[in-house]
């Protein structure tokens, strides 16, 4: 579907709509034991403040919800979006564990892995292996419920709205900016960091532009949100249920490894490179979509 024409009251009343439904559960999070209160309810709420956001201004503005990327597009984008953070997951990690800046936890024990899925007795790396095929299945499918609501606000709605007035380069970065802002309340004030300050907040807002970089090219060329959904939902597993389990964070790794790491902004940074130049697959057609 044609994206509606640009109109600039989108993205104020974008910003507007979502803030103002992200503060309550900021303060429920805030207020209470942090982003895992509630059984992790209110953080789950929270991720879907920006869909209402679009929701709402796509009332407001009459566009129809079906401009907000829904089609799946082509499978080839899905299948990439869910390997990209596979695989800077994977280097990241392993070059941390190889080198020596973190070791494999050693709790995760033949022991540990017996317990956890009580099939009896079994080998250590059986149970390595276990593990993240749920990981890598069930759970990323289980993570696009959170995932889906942040994306149909950020990429279903702003990317768009941004391409039309703006580069792809600029439409990446402001979509960033504003995405890392975002999480700045919960961040600060709710615990959810890795204890390194100033610097992880900087990190923070370095990984998310850079790998809007990527999802902006993804949700441009494909016509789908959906490849944003899947993006994100494979990165938060793979990292926070797989590769944060399976190191022991000692010495300088918290400066190095997770999403508040500069590891991750190394290997994003690279792919943002890399999608950058080829910007003009995707800067064109939507130019040509917001003038018709």
């Amino acid at each position: 579907m044609m994206i509606p024409a640009a109109d600039r009251r989108a993205i104020p009343f974008y910003l507007l709509f979502t803030w103002t439904a992200s503060c309550l559960f900021y303060f429920l999070i805030i207020r209470s034991a942090g982003t895992k209160a509630a059984g992790g309810a209110y953080t789950q709420a929270l991720m879907w403040c920006p869909a209402v956001g679009a929701f709402l201004t796509c009332r407001v503005l009459g566009r129809p919800l079906a401009s907000l990327g829904w089609q799946w597009g082509e499978t080839r984008y899905q299948v990439l979006s869910y390997l990209i953070p596979l695989a800077y997951a994977t280097v990241t990690y392993a070059t941390a564990w190889w080198t020596g800046i973190a070791a494999v936890n050693p709790q995760q024990s033949a022991d540990a892995y017996t317990a956890f899925f009580g099939l009896g007795p079994i080998s250590r790396g059986f149970g390595i292996t276990l593990h993240f095929l749920m990981v890598a299945t069930i759970g990323v499918i289980e993570n696009c419920a959170t995932t889906l609501g942040e994306e149909i606000g950020w990429r279903g709605f702003l990317v768009p709205a941004l391409a039309q007035r703006y580069s792809f380069t600029a439409t990446a970065v402001l979509s960033g900016f504003i995405w890392a802002a975002w999480h700045v309340p919960i961040i600060v004030f709710a615990g959810y960091n890795a204890g390194t300050g100033g610097y992880g907040l900087a990190v923070v807002f370095a990984n998310m532009i850079g790998l809007c970089f990527v999802l902006t090219w993804l949700r441009l060329k494909s016509g789908s949100l959906w490849t944003a959904v899947i993006l994100h939902a494979s990165s938060n597993h793979f990292i926070q249920h797989f590769f944060d389990p399976m190191t022991e964070y000692t010495g300088r790794a918290k400066y190095i490894l997770g999403e508040f790491g500069i590891g991750f902004t190394l290997a994003v940074a690279l792919l943002a490179v890399y999608f950058w130049r080829r910007r003009a697959e995707v800067a064109q057609p939507q130019l040509a979509a917001a003038r018709g």
